[in-house]
């Protein structure tokens, strides 16, 4: 076979994309000005539920909290899955673009947080809708059933596995390929693939320390968790720099670091957020267990009252 003949069915897919483009630009456009957080995907879900009920599609709602599963059947052959998430951050957004995200709403804590999508899945819907609506316009060209899974709660860990514990096996059946995408820093109109993990596994840690709170001018009564906080952020610095080997590739960023009420005051506890991204589960090991074992030390150097707490939440394989 030739090869304009092997890549003849994707051709003429292809030939309405022109057509499609600035449709689904202004698509995304609107995704990314009104960008929902985890779990509140609602009117991403209606719309994309909207577009794929109007291509044809058989769409089911709902699974998972607000996942949306349009399948297009389209005589024999194999089934292919195609996958994009649909939640946003919760961070401002600084581009100036024209269509920059100036939305807000309650996190999962009820604090009111900017919202944005920084990570990408504002893209991701939007192309994967253009395939879904340039594969349903052009169905002569190929056969078998096209599955479109637009995922909730990529973010937080959990919305793939709310997916799979909702009925979602009895809805798709047997699958013969699953792709998924994810917009990366590469020169425009490319497309990258390699063997293996892609992305990293990604591990979100909470420590909390307990300290013995004081008057900030009476520091002798105090155990500053403060302090005891900021020590542990620098020591962890050296996690990777000095116990992982420069071929592994491995990263440890202390995101989040909260303690204290008032400038005069010493405080009895503080709470450091972090996150671990490895690529074999050696690695993913080794790094946690240093996390815990610092951790342990310079709680036992400052003598706190209270032994550490560790709390591991957003955890995801190597992709």
């Amino acid at each position: 076979m030739s090869d304009s003949a092997f890549f003849a069915p994707a051709v003429t897919v292809l030939a309405g994309l022109e057509g499609l483009r600035s449709k689904q630009e202004e698509f995304y456009r609107q995704l990314h000005q009104q960008p929902e957080l985890s779990h509140r995907e609602h009117d991403t879900a209606a719309a994309v539920a909207d577009r794929l009920d109007k291509l044809g599609f058989e769409v089911h709602k709902r699974i998972g909290g607000t996942g949306v599963v349009g399948i297009l059947r389209n005589g024999d052959g194999p089934t292919v899955l195609l996958r994009a998430d649909m939640d946003a951050l919760p961070v401002g957004e600084q581009t100036g673009l024209p269509y920059a995200s100036t939305k807000t709403a309650k996190d999962a804590h009820g604090e009111t947080v900017p919202v944005m999508h920084a990570c990408g899945h504002d893209v991701h819907v939007a192309c994967l809708l253009g395939a879904a609506t340039l594969l349903a316009q052009q169905q002569d060209p190929w056969n078998g059933t096209l599955i479109t899974l637009f995922q909730p709660a990529e973010e937080t860990g959990d919305g793939a596995r709310g997916m799979v514990n909702d009925r979602l096996e009895q809805i798709v059946g047997p699958i013969d390929v699953a792709l998924a995408q994810h917009v990366l820093p590469l020169p425009a109109g490319t497309v990258g693939t390699r063997p293996g993990s892609t992305l990293s596994a990604s591990d979100s840690m909470r420590v909390t320390l307990y300290g013995r709170g004081a008057h900030g001018s009476m520091p002798q009564a105090a155990i500053d968790p403060i302090v005891l906080a900021a020590m542990i952020v620098i020591r962890l610095q050296t996690v990777v720099a000095r116990e992982i080997s420069p071929t592994d590739p491995a990263v440890l960023t202390v995101g989040s670091l909260h303690a204290g009420t008032k400038s005069n005051v010493i405080g009895d506890q503080a709470v450091i957020e972090l996150n671990v991204r490895s690529y074999n589960d050696a690695t993913r090991s080794d790094i946690l267990a240093a996390i815990r074992r610092i951790v342990t030390a310079e709680c036992q150097a400052s003598r706190t009252p209270k032994e550490p707490e560790f709390e591991l939440f957003d955890r995801f394989p190597p992709q």
